[in-house]
């Protein structure tokens, strides 16, 4: 990951911090569920961080694309297997 593409995953992950507080104040303070849903739905924004696996396909390595379609397989099976539970 070059410094660029680590320092916004990093302001993201800060921002998705944040969320996440407030997301646990909302619940606490029992506010109405369309406006934590809301929150979260800005917290997973938050935390999309898919420049490392745009940044391997767009080098035009084939090694590191493959490598990070793997990754991803890998990931996505492990989602299928925890929303299949």
């Amino acid at each position: 990951m070059n410094a660029e593409t680590r320092e916004q995953a990093l302001k993201r992950i800060r921002r998705a911090a944040g969320q996440v507080a407030a997301i646990e104040r909302m619940i606490r303070d029992d506010r109405y569920c369309v406006d934590v849903l809301l929150q979260v739905a800005a917290a997973r924004a938050a935390l999309d961080v898919g420049s490392c696996v745009s940044e391997a396909i767009a080098t035009g390595r084939p090694k590191e694309r493959a490598k990070k379609v793997a990754e991803l397989m890998e990931v996505f099976a492990r989602f299928s297997e925890i929303g299949g539970r």
